[in-house]
């Protein structure tokens, strides 16, 4: 990987992680364009979503801020409960990195079939919770925290899209479009985090887990991937609000048929 592929795929990444377009199903098809694969592809993966997740760090800071002023309280709080519920998303996709990431790593390197097939499915979802008008909820209960978690999880999937999933999870169960962009953004950070902390510990076991890409391009990613999803995360929560994720759906559909027609050819 040179650096002019990782400034691509860092911008593809930075961009699509917020819009509900699936950012691994993006990154595989930019991946199999430039012809990367393999261990280095994986961790060129891990770094840009980390990168990403710091870019949620600063865009919703003031958020972030307010849950730990209100945690260390120490009574049973709104911020407290808020917490309480981003853990309870976050058992699902737990569950699935625990016991199930060499099967989601060979799938990630399974071809472009599946990713045809899962923008297809993540049209379908947005489509369906665009045109669904479920009684409203005021705030998030954790039943739902559970299930947008489940929705998280199942969004490891490469072309799934994981943002697009959760909001879509959200809206089709009640609550409100105001709530669910910081949610969804929130709830991802510890399960990435987590995946990186692995990553860095094995490298330094030297279990090679970076895969012996250089510096160059991996730093070159990451910043473009960090600059570009600052500006995504904030976009996407003004979208959110305006209910506008039908258009997304239509984007899927296309790009789930067109790579599923290339993927055949």
């Amino acid at each position: 990987m040179d650096w002019i592929q990782a400034l691509i795929l860092g911008l593809v990444q930075g961009l699509t992680e917020y819009l509900p377009v699936s950012s691994s199903g993006h990154l595989a098809i930019g991946s199999y364009l430039f012809g990367l694969e393999g261990e280095e592809n994986l961790a060129f993966t891990v770094a840009v979503h980390v990168a990403t997740v710091l870019s949620t760090l600063v865009i919703l800071w003031k958020e972030i801020d307010w849950i730990f002023r209100g945690l260390f309280k120490c009574e049973m709080n709104d911020e407290t409960r808020y917490v309480i519920n981003i853990i309870i998303s976050m058992i699902p996709v737990g569950i699935v990195g625990v016991f199930f990431k060499d099967t989601v790593e060979e799938i990630f390197g399974s071809g472009l079939v599946i990713v045809g097939c899962m923008l297809l499915v993540t049209a379908a979802l947005l489509t369906f919770s665009y045109f669904a008008k479920p009684r409203q909820k005021s705030t998030i209960g954790w039943r739902d925290a559970l299930i947008i978690g489940i929705a998280q999880a199942c969004a490891v999937m490469p072309g799934l899209s994981r943002s697009g999933s959760t909001i879509a999870t959200g809206l089709l169960l009640g609550n409100k479009k105001e709530t669910l962009a910081q949610f969804s953004f929130l709830m991802v950070i510890p399960p990435i985090l987590g995946e990186a902390l692995l990553d860095v510990i094995k490298a330094v076991k030297g279990e090679e887990a970076f895969g012996g890409i250089d510096v160059l391009p991996l730093t070159v990613g990451f910043l473009a991937a960090f600059v570009s999803g600052c500006l995504a995360c904030k976009w996407m929560i003004n979208i959110v609000k305006k209910g506008k994720l039908i258009y997304f759906g239509i984007y899927c559909a296309i790009a789930g048929v067109v790579t599923l027609i290339c993927s055949l050819i």
